[in-house]
């Protein structure tokens, strides 16, 4: 299979122990910045995960002011919290940029979430790589070009791969068809993390 330039894979790159410790690290994100359910903007649709998000700053979506990075959370009003560990190591061995992360959006999916193809192109700071970690049920991952018609291709991200997206491929266009349940142990009640690790400034 032969990924865009500047996508790389690496799969089972987390064995299980790291895996078991990230999501114990994740649980205490989530228990200071509880998940919420973003919506489209304009149409105020709801998407299909639920996220929050740790670091300096967040990735939020509303109906009226849409896409963007604030320092805290929409319902509690208080600042993220910090970036676990692991994720700031993951950047340093991987990503090659000597500018550390400043957002991850923590993304859970059910057995039927889904997300379509987009760009990240929020952030100023697009010479960074955006760095992917996938924690429980494996999902089916699509992956395209720079345009949105142009053509995909599609694989499987098991618990413990990550993606990086970088240089000519930190725009491609990139989505979620599908979950497939059951087919991880690590979360108790099933279901998949995904932890998107970005550089905005």
């Amino acid at each position: 299979m032969q990924l865009p330039n500047g996508i790389r894979h690496l799969p089972g790159y987390l064995d299980r122990p790291a895996q078991e410790a990230l999501v114990e690290a994740i649980r205490a994100v989530v228990a200071d910045a509880p998940l919420f359910t973003p919506v489209m903007p304009g149409t105020g649709k709801e998407m299909s995960v639920r996220m929050t998000n740790c670091g300096s700053l967040g990735w939020v979506t509303d109906r009226q002011r849409g896409y963007r990075y604030q320092p805290t959370h929409p319902a509690t009003g208080r600042p993220w919290p910090a970036m676990p560990q692991q994720l700031l190591d993951f950047w340093r061995d991987i990503a090659g940029y000597e500018k550390l992360p400043e957002a991850c959006l923590v993304n859970f999916y059910g057995d039927d979430a889904r997300m379509g193809l987009h760009q990240d192109r929020d952030e100023q700071d697009l010479n960074a790589p955006v760095l992917s970690v996938s924690l429980g049920n494996t999902c089916l991952f699509r992956v395209g070009g720079l345009n949105r018609n142009d053509r995909t291709l599609s694989f499987k991200l098991a618990s413990g791969d990550i993606v990086v997206l970088g240089g000519e491929g930190r725009l491609c266009f990139h989505g979620v068809d599908r979950i497939y349940p059951a087919t991880s142990t690590l979360l108790k009640n099933g279901g998949r993390i995904n932890l998107t690790l970005r550089r905005v400034n």
